[in-house]
C-alpha cells in the first residue's frame, strides 16, 4: 500500500518536472493508436469494454462456487471505494484543482482525469489477489490492453491519466486488504503433528517452545523410543517479517556479502535443509537433521535430533573459559574447511551441550560453497561477539590459536560496524572501543600483515540524503531555468561587468589561500596553496559546502608534515575566525542598510527576520539533548587545539595580517562578483545590500547537505535580492551567473589542479 502511494507521488512529480516528455509521449502514443483501422478500433472498444466487466464477474462467480465469498466481499468494497475516490478527485481536479496536473490529466479535452470505470476493476481485482490465479490474471489484462487500447483511439483518456488510474486501483485495493486483514495461515500444533506422523515418527508428546532468532515456531517432540525432536516451523507470514529491513540491507551492501531479501518457501526450506546436512559432512556439531515435510501449502516443517543444551548468551561471563572459545573456533574451522559460513554467529546460534561441548544451531543463515568474503565475515563477526563477552585479546588470541595468525588478520578490514549481526552491531555501538581495540590486537600479532581494504557497503545513508537533496535542488534549478529565457539573457548582458564578476571570483581563491597560510605558522608555498583552494572547487561537487574545503585543507597540510592534529587545528582557527568574520560583516552590512533605507537607526526588517530565525535555531537545538550533544560534540571535534593554535599565529603579526585580510576578502571577493552579476543585468542595488543578501544565502548553503549548497544558495540569494528589489527575473539570471562563475566554471581547472596535486603527491 504505501509502495504504490509512492509511485502514484513519484509519477506525478516527475510528469510535472517532465511537462514535455509527457506531451511528447502522449503525441506519439495517440499518433499511433490513430492509425488503428476503425473497425480494429471499434472491436478492442467492444471487447474491452464487454471483458472488464466480464471477467471480475466471472471470477466472483467462481469463488462463491467455491464457498470463497468472504475474498468476493472485499472485492466489492475495494471497487467501490475506488469508484468514490476516482469521481471525488476527477471533480476536484476538474473545478479546482491545479491547472498544470488538470491538463497534464486530461490534455484540455472533456475527458475524464481518472477513469471512473478501470479503477474500480482494478482495486478489485487486486483486493481479491487475482493476480495469484495465473489464468485470471491473464483474462484481466487482455481486457484491459483492449480497453486501454479503445480509449487512446478515441482520445479518451491521456499518458498520465492511464498510469495514476492503474496506480490508483492498486491503492485502493491494498488500503482494502489492509483495512480487512489477512486469514491466519499459520498451521496449527495439530497439523505439525500429523506432518511428523506420515514422516514415520512416533509420537507421545509435543509442546511449543520459544521462537528461534528468525522469529520461527520451534516444538520439543517426545517419541515412543524416549527421545525427542527439535521441530522448526517455517511458514509465509514469518517470511516477510522484517522484510523492509532486509531490503535496506541488499540495497546498501555489495552483492557478495547480501542475502536474497525474499525466498519462496520451498527455497527457504531447501537452503535449511541442505546447510544442515553439509555442516554435518563437515563434522561440525549441529543438531542432525532427521526429515523434513510440508504442512499444507502456507508452510513446512524441519525436524532435528534434539540435542539438550543453552545458548551462551544465557551463560555468565566467567563461566566462558577459553577451552569453550577453543570449542567455539573450532566448529568455525571445521565449517570453514568445507567453504561453508555460518553467517550468524552469535550467542543465540552458539549453544553450550549438557555434556560440555559447543553447538552450532540456525544454520538457515548459512551458505555453501562460500567465497573468502564471507568466510572472513564468520571471523570478523565472531571476533567482535566474543570480544564484547570475554574481551579483544583473549577473543583475538584464542582465534588464532585455532585458524592461524594469518586468517584471524585477513578478518581486520572487516571490522566494521555494517558487517555484524544486527544485536553485534548494536552492542558495538555502545562499546565504542570494540573494534578499535580488536584491530590494535590483530597488528600487534601480525604486525607485517598488509591486508587490502574491504568496502562493503554501496552507498552510506549520508550518500542517500545527498542524492535526494540534490535532486530536489536539481529541480529547484530547472524551475528557475524555465523561468527566464536564456537566449535574451545572453544578449541583453553588459559583459563588461561581467568580465569584473569573473576577475573577482578568480581573486577569492588568492584570499582563501591567505587564510591558510594566515592561520599556518610553518611555510607553505604560496602558488601551490592557491591551487589546493581551486582544486577544492571541483571537490564541491561530490561534498557539502561547509565539508569539501576542510577535508582538503586538512589533507594539503597533513602531506606537508603537519601532524594531523594541529593540521586540523589550523583549519579549525580558520574556520572559527571565519564564521566570527561572517557574522559581523552580515550586522555590519544590515545596520548599513538600515540607516540607508530610513534616516533612523532602525536595523533592516530582513536583518532582524534573520537574526531571529537564527536565535530561534539556536535555541531548538539547545533545548533538546541528543540535538545539544550532537552540535557540541563536532564543535569540540573541529575546533580542539584551537586556542593554542591561535597563540602561535599570534607570535608573527605577519601572519595576523594576512589571515584577517584573507577572511575579509574572500566574502569581499565575493560581494563584488554578485555585485558585477547584477548590474551586467540592469540591476540596481546597495553593495551593502548585496552583501546582506550574499551573507545570508552563503550561510544558508553551508548548512545545505547537497554538494556546494547547490539549490540552497541559488534558492535563498534569487529570494533576497527579489525582496531586496530586484525583478525575479533580473535577480534570477544574476544569481544563475554569479553561480556560473564561482561553482560550475572553476570546476574542470580545478580537477586538473586536484589531479596534478595528487600526482605531486601534495594531496
Amino acid at each position: 500500500m504505501l509502495m504504490t502511494l509512492l509511485a502514484i507521488t513519484a509519477v506525478i512529480l516527475l510528469a510535472l518536472v517532465a511537462q514535455r516528455t509527457l506531451n511528447g509521449l502522449e503525441t506519439d502514443v495517440q499518433a499511433g493508436t490513430g492509425r488503428a483501422p476503425e473497425w480494429i478500433s471499434s472491436i478492442a472498444g467492444l471487447l474491452g469494454g464487454v471483458a472488464v466487466l466480464a471477467v471480475p464477474v466471472a471470477f466472483a462467480v467462481e469463488r462463491v462456487f467455491h464457498r470463497d465469498g468472504m475474498r468476493v466481499a472485499q472485492g466489492l468494497i475495494a471497487a467501490i471505494l475506488a469508484l468514490l475516490l476516482s469521481y471525488t478527485l476527477g471533480e476536484w481536479m476538474v473545478t479546482s484543482g491545479p491547472a498544470e496536473l488538470r491538463t497534464l490529466l486530461t490534455g484540455d479535452r472533456d475527458v475524464e482525469p481518472l477513469n471512473t470505470v478501470l479503477t474500480p476493476v482494478i482495486a478489485y481485482a487486486t483486493a481479491v489477489r487475482m493476480s495469484r490465479r495465473p489464468r485470471w490474471r491473464a483474462l484481466l489484462w487482455v481486457a484491459l490492453v483492449f480497453d486501454f487500447f479503445a480509449l487512446f483511439t478515441s482520445a479518451k483518456i491521456t499518458m498520465l491519466g492511464a498510469i495514476v488510474t492503474y496506480l490508483v486501483g492498486l491503492f485502493v485495493g491494498f488500503v482494502t486488504l489492509y483495512g480487512v486483514g489477512s486469514a491466519n495461515t499459520r498451521p496449527p500444533g495439530s497439523a505439525v503433528v500429523a506432518a511428523l506422523k506420515r514422516l514415520g515418527f512416533a509420537i507421545v508428546s509435543a509442546r511449543r517452545i520459544d521462537d528461534d532468532s528468525s522469529g520461527s515456531r520451534r516444538y520439543i517432540v517426545g517419541l515412543a523410543d524416549t527421545t525427542r525432536l527439535s521441530v522448526t516451523v517455517l511458514d509465509r507470514d514469518r517470511q516477510v517479517a522484517g522484510v523492509v529491513y532486509r531490503l535496506w540491507r541488499r540495497l546498501r551492501l555489495n552483492s557478495e556479502t547480501r542475502r536474497r531479501a525474499i525466498r519462496s518457501l520451498r527455497a527457504e526450506l531447501e537452503r535449511e535443509a541442505l546447510m544442515a546436512y553439509a555442516a554435518q559432512a563437515a563434522g561440525a556439531r549441529t543438531p542432525r537433521l532427521l526429515g523434513t515435510s510440508e504442512v499444507g501449502t502456507e508452510a513446512a516443517l524441519l525436524a532435528y535430533e534434539h540435542v539438550d543444551s543453552r545458548p551462551i548468551q544465557d551463560l555468565p561471563d566467567d563461566d566462558l573459559d577459553d577451552g569453550l572459545l577453543l570449542q567455539m573456533w573450532e566448529q568455525v574451522r571445521l565449517l570453514h574447511a568445507r567453504r561453508l559460513a555460518h553467517r550468524h554467529l552469535t550467542g543465540e546460534s552458539i549453544h553450550l551441550a549438557v555434556d560440555g561441548h559447543i553447538l552450532l544451531v540456525d544454520a538457515r543463515s548459512g551458505e555453501i560453497a562460500a567465497g573468502d568474503l564471507l568466510l572472513r565475515l564468520d571471523v570478523a563477526q565472531l571476533l567482535a561477539y566474543l570480544g564484547l563477552r570475554v574481551g579483544a585479546e583473549r577473543a583475538v588470541k584464542t582465534g588464532a590459536a585455532v585458524l592461524g595468525d594469518d586468517t584471524i588478520a585477513a578478518a581486520l578490514p572487516l571490522l566494521q560496524r555494517i558487517a555484524l549481526a544486527r544485536d553485534t552491531r548494536a552492542a558495538a555501538g555502545k562499546d565504542k572501543n570494540l573494534l578499535p581495540a580488536l584491530r590494535e590486537q590483530i597488528v600487534a600479532l601480525k604486525p607485517q600483515a598488509t591486508v587490502e581494504p574491504v568496502r562493503l557497503e554501496r552507498f552510506r545513508p549520508r550518500t542517500l540524503v545527498t542524492i535526494i537533496a540534490s535532486t530536489l535542488a536539481a529541480y529547484i534549478l530547472l524551475s528557475q531555468l524555465s523561468q527566464i529565457n536564456l537566449v535574451s539573457m545572453l544578449t541583453t548582458a553588459d559583459w563588461a561587468w561581467g568580465g569584473v564578476a569573473l576577475v573577482a571570483a578568480a581573486l577569492s581563491y588568492v584570499a582563501a589561500a591567505s587564510v591558510v597560510r594566515g592561520f599556518v605558522p610553518e611555510p607553505l608555498p604560496f602558488g601551490r596553496t592557491v591551487l589546493v583552494q581551486l582544486a577544492s572547487s571541483f571537490v564541491k561537487l561530490v561534498a557539502p559546502a561547509a565539508v569539501g574545503g576542510v577535508a582538503i585543507n586538512t589533507r594539503y597540510l597533513q602531506k606537508r608534515d603537519i601532524p594531523s592534529g594541529k593540521a586540523l587545528s589550523s583549519v579549525g582557527a580558520s574556520q572559527l575566525i571565519g564564521l566570527a568574520s561572517h557574522i559581523t560583516l552580515l550586522l555590519l552590512a544590515g545596520y548599513l542598510t538600515g540607516t540607508q533605507a530610513a534616516p533612523s537607526l532602525t536595523p533592516s526588517r530582513g536583518l532582524l527576520i534573520t537574526l531571529l530565525a537564527s536565535a530561534t535555531v539556536m535555541v531548538v537545538i539547545l533545548a533538546i539533548p541528543p540535538l545539544r550533544r550532537i552540535v557540541s560534540k563536532r564543535v569540540r571535534a573541529l575546533f580542539s587545539g584551537v586556542v593554542p593554535r591561535l597563540l602561535d599565529v599570534l607570535q608573527s603579526p605577519s601572519k595576523i595580517i594576512e589571515a584577517v585580510t584573507g577572511t575579509v576578502m574572500v566574502t569581499v571577493c565575493f560581494v563584488i562578483c554578485l555585485v558585477a552579476c547584477v548590474k551586467a543585468f540592469g540591476g540596481e542595488l546597495s553593495i551593502t545590500a548585496v552583501a546582506v543578501v550574499f551573507l545570508a544565502g552563503n550561510a544558508i548553503g553551508s548548512a545545505a547537505p547537497t554538494p556546494g549548497g547547490l539549490g540552497a544558495v541559488e534558492a535563498s540569494l534569487i529570494f533576497g535580492l527579489t525582496v531586496a528589489g530586484l525583478p525575479k527575473e533580473t535577480a534570477t539570471s544574476a544569481v544563475l551567473l554569479f553561480r556560473v562563475l564561482t561553482f560550475w566554471l572553476p570546476v574542470l581547472p580545478g580537477w586538473a589542479a586536484f589531479t596534478w596535486l595528487q600526482r605531486k603527491d601534495a594531496l
